[in-house]
């Protein structure tokens, strides 16, 4: 992508002129300083706290005026933090997709700006995360420390990923999906072999990182039989060299099971399934191989 299209540049340029004069000064005042300070916390495992380091530049008045112009503005600066990325085709190929879909909710004035989409959107717009397929966005840079590992096998669960994070250089940085509520089209087994694909060519041209992880009840291995149709999303990567480690339940993690499922909200309900958050990781070396195999790469 080396530049946006007209109809692009012109809803970015419209949310900016819906500002009030004293909302334009002040994104315009602090535009540089808050990119600068996303970009500088964007490789912690929160991927929220870019945004909410934007946020404590704000200031306490801040609006969601001023998030939208925020994101307008560097939406506009965006063809040239690609470009400094030097980002593989397949990585690329998502942007027109991205760019419109930001475009469109920007121009939508949706009031409130939902916090979720306003962390996404911060990453998006400054190039911290990039497309994968239309539903999963990749961060360019996320941690897996030793103490989840340790605590999984202090858990009982066995030495397994423990060995294999080391195997993997696990202290290295990794990429790390993440699931974009505004376009769910791409939630399906090709949907995610697109997603792996453009992880593993991030990869390939990466050496640095140690690969990609994911974070989700839908990697609990119990919905093997609870919701077989959702058995891909852990069996291809843990089939092809990925491992994964236990992370907990809990109650949101019951929420977001039970969400779009009658079967699965009626088990948690009656006490006969708890929702347990996974994180699947998968290292470079097989996730390579597995996407050249499949000749996605």
């Amino acid at each position: 992508m080396t530049q946006l299209t007209p109809e692009q540049t012109a809803a970015f340029q419209r949310a900016l002129s819906r500002l009030s004069p004293a909302d334009r000064a002040r994104v315009a005042e602090i535009k540089d300083a808050a990119a600068r300070a996303a970009a500088e916390v964007a490789p912690h495992w929160d991927f929220e706290l870019a945004a909410r380091a934007v946020d404590g530049l704000l200031g306490e008045g801040a609006n969601d005026d001023q998030r939208r112009g925020l994101v307008a503005a560097w939406a506009l600066e965006l063809p040239g933090r690609i470009a400094a990325e030097r980002l593989p085709q397949a990585v690329l190929a998502g942007y027109p997709t991205y760019v419109d879909r930001l475009a469109a909710y920007l121009d939508s004035g949706a009031d409130p700006y939902d916090p979720d989409f306003w962390a996404k959107d911060v990453r998006v717009a400054l190039a911290l995360s990039v497309p994968g397929s239309k539903t999963q966005m990749l961060d360019l840079s996320s941690p897996v420390g030793p103490g989840l590992v340790v605590r999984h096998m202090l858990g009982g669960r066995g030495p397994g990923p423990l060995i294999a994070w080391l195997q993997a250089g696990g202290w290295r940085p990794w990429l790390e999906t993440h699931t974009e509520a505004r376009d769910l089209s791409d939630f399906n087994e090709a949907g995610w072999e697109r997603n792996w694909a453009a992880a593993a060519a991030l990869l390939q041209t990466r050496p640095e990182l140690a690969g990609v992880i994911g974070s989700s009840w839908f990697f609990d291995p119990p919905l093997e039989t609870i919701s077989p149709r959702l058995t891909y999303l852990r069996t291809t990567p843990v089939n092809n060299g990925a491992f994964m480690i236990h992370q907990g339940g809990g109650e949101i993690h019951d929420e977001r099971a039970s969400a779009s499922s009658p079967t699965r909200r009626a088990m948690i309900e009656k006490g006969e399934y708890r929702a347990c958050s996974w994180l699947l990781c998968w290292p470079r070396r097989p996730l390579i191989r597995w996407a050249t195999q499949q000749g996605l790469i």
